[in-house]
Parts: C-alpha cells; structure tokens; sequence
C-alpha cells in the first residue's frame, strides 16, 4: 500500500505544468518495436547539488538518446542556481524535504504521460552517452517489464550491487549480521547477486540512484511509497512491481559511473536511524499477517541494537 503524499504544494518554475496522473494502459500485449523512437523524462533529486547537477546535465546532454526533458526537485532549504543548466526544463522546490520518493513522486506528476518511460536519478550520476539506448534496446525485449537499470560504477572502477533480490528474513538477516565480517556469506552472495556477466538479467529491484521505469508500472503501483524518508524505497517499489507482475531487469552494458552518498556523507548518526526505520516499515510490509508479529517484535529489537551500534562506530571515527 501506497503512503499518500500529504506534503504542500511545491514551489515551481513558469514553465512545469502539472500532469494528468491517470494511469496508462499496461498490458497491450504488444512489446515495444522501435526502442529509439520511445520518449522519455528525466526525474532528479538534489539536496544542494548543482556541481553534480551540472555534471548529470551534461552527461544526458551528450547521450545518445537524449530525454524529452528533466525536471529537478530540489529538497534543500534554498533553490540553487540552476539557470545556467539549459536542458533543466522544470524545477520544483521542495523546501519541507519530503525525503526521496515523495521528491520522486512529485516530479513525476510534472511529466506529461505522452512519456513511455522516466528515467530517476541521483544527481552525482554520469551516464556513458549509449547507456540509455542499450536500456531502451531491452525494453523492446517484453512488455512486463516494469524498470531496468544500469551498471552502476564506482569511483574505483569497481561495479556496485544495484540489482538485487527482494530480501526474506532469513537472507536480510544473515546479511545484515555477517555482510562486515563475512563478505563472502552466502546470503549476502544470495541477496547482491552477480554481476560479472554482460547479459541482462532480471531481479528483485534495482538501485534507485538510477533507473529506468516504465510509466505505466510506475503509476500502476502508485509510485514510491513516501512512508521511507530514504533508504528502502527503491527495494519496496521493486516488491510492489513484481507483485502486480511487472519484472525488473539489470542491463549491464548500460554503465553510469556513481559517487555514493555525496549529500549523506557528514551524516552518519541521521543515516543510521533512517536506514533503520526504513527496514522497519519494509519488513512490516514484507510480512504484514498477524502471525509474523512475534518475529516482526524479535527483529525490531534486534535493528535498534544493531542501529546503536551502527552510531556508535560511527561517532568514534574521526570527522574528515
């Protein structure tokens, strides 16, 4: 179930309009036949992030299959310049900072549903110039599915888990407890999967510094949940789309490289209590019946001793 956006109005600039958000038609039967030709949006959410706005701008400037356009909703308390950016073609200032998919939510009410797709991003993100092609390419591949997303690679060269399994209790707990001491565990292998093929493949959700939804899927499911003020939010909507029977599917020849947490990084204690509320909602939504309510209770405890001492690490390391 979809938390329903409360939040005000948000600011805008003279040229967004908002978008009639009933939802399009989602199974035609017809797989998509000319990946080129499929119009698509531009979603970003900043917090103070012109230099990688900028960055992100240019890097979808130079694609290969350029958007129809892009709109910014900045969460930070004051709207940075971004007039110098000429592919920006809308901005909403979201000042009361709705978290991350209620951001999200709230662009893309902003597109027009002529769009086939939105791509959604973080704004330290840089696409290569054929990433978007070779996700379109696989669109065409089958109807159902509902989000593909990219390779996404780190500062050093490494590739980052962004395509994993929805995870159960059983795997979501054996990674939690042994991911630090025992990279190598096999629920933490079961739960990031692999990522050392370039042939596409499906999974449980995608990463949601960058991916590719279907419009239709999105607005079938209602969008993000805005109950996750950040962290959590890209694994529920991956659920909710498998759920009503849209796949998601990782397409490794897409790569974007990926600065991780440029505007959480000085925020380890706040980061630390999100992650764990957020867990907390998606388990209780993962196993809603009442039967699962005595272990729903064990591993609540158990997420606040592991948040505490998650914050107490962090406050011993020193701040750079």
């Amino acid at each position: 179930m979809t938390a329903k956006n409360t939040n005000p109005r948000p600011a805008e600039t003279p040229n967004s309009k908002p978008a009639d958000t009933k939802p399009a038609d989602t199974n035609n039967g017809d797989a998509d036949t000319s990946p080129h030709q499929k119009n698509y949006g531009v979603v970003v959410v900043s917090f103070s992030s012109h230099d990688e706005l900028a960055t992100f701008a240019e890097s979808l400037d130079h694609s290969t299959h350029r958007p129809t356009n892009i709109v910014v909703v900045e969460n930070g308390p004051t709207l940075p310049p971004l007039t110098a950016l000429a592919n920006i073609t809308t901005t909403l200032h979201r000042s009361d900072n709705p978290g991350y998919g209620g951001a999200i939510n709230a662009g893309v009410a902003h597109l027009g549903n002529d769009l086939d797709w939105v791509l959604i991003s973080n704004p330290d993100v840089v696409l290569e110039p054929e990433a978007i092609d070779a996700l379109m390419a696989v669109a065409q591949s089958s109807p159902t599915i509902g989000a593909i997303g990219p390779a996404l690679v780190n500062p050093d060269g490494s590739i980052y888990p962004s395509a994993r399994a929805v995870p159960s209790l059983r795997v979501g707990t054996g990674h939690a407890l042994f991911a630090a001491l025992w990279p190598a565990n096999p629920w933490t292998a079961s739960y990031r999967g692999t990522y050392d093929s370039t042939t596409p493949r499906p999974c449980g959700w995608l990463s949601g510094a960058c991916l590719l939804v279907r419009r239709s899927a999105f607005d079938a499911v209602g969008g993000f949940d805005e109950g996750y003020f950040m962290f959590m939010e890209d694994v529920d909507l991956g659920m909710r789309l498998g759920t009503a029977g849209w796949s998601s599917v990782y397409v490794p020849e897409a790569r974007a490289e990926h600065t991780v947490g440029h505007s959480t990084g000085g925020a380890k204690h706040a980061m630390a209590q999100a992650h764990h509320r957020s867990v907390r909602r998606f388990i209780a939504k993962r196993y809603p019946e009442p039967y699962w309510f005595p272990l729903r209770t064990f591993v609540g405890l158990g997420l606040s001793v592991r948040q505490r001492i998650v914050q107490l690490l962090a406050a011993r390391k020193p701040q750079h």
